[in-house]
């Protein structure tokens, strides 16, 4: 079975950190442009963080550049989003998505995918 599921999400102090995890099973990551998506309640949604499988590029959006980072475990099969220095304005469901052979930023202002997560929800409370 084709799954691509999120674990890690929760509630968090602003300043805080928190480690998001998206595990594919059923088919490889090589060759995919990852991303983390978010959604905030009443807002579109946004590609905060992206990585090209294929040559390792890396893309952020301004509004987490310097505080978040995503990473990939290649035996795991999993990508990760670590997020530091969180703010109210981070609270959203937060969901992954995996494009075949594009580029970072290319899947990052993506809406459709070829797997995507059902989301966990990050809320920065103060």
């Amino acid at each position: 079975q084709l799954q691509f599921v999120e674990s890690g999400g929760g509630l968090v102090q602003p300043g805080g950190s928190l480690r998001l995890s998206c595990a594919a099973s059923g088919f490889t990551l090589d060759y995919y442009g990852i991303g983390w998506f978010r959604q905030a309640p009443g807002k579109e949604p946004e590609g905060v963080s992206c990585l090209s499988s294929s040559d390792g590029n890396t893309y952020y959006s301004d509004s987490v550049k310097g505080r978040f980072t995503i990473s990939r475990d290649n035996a795991k099969n999993t990508v990760y989003l670590q997020m530091n220095r969180l703010k109210p304005e981070d609270t959203a469901v937060y969901y992954c998505g995996a494009v075949f052979l594009i580029s970072a930023q290319a899947i990052c202002v993506r809406n459709d995918f070829d797997y995507r997560g059902q989301g966990t929800q990050v809320t920065v409370f103060s």
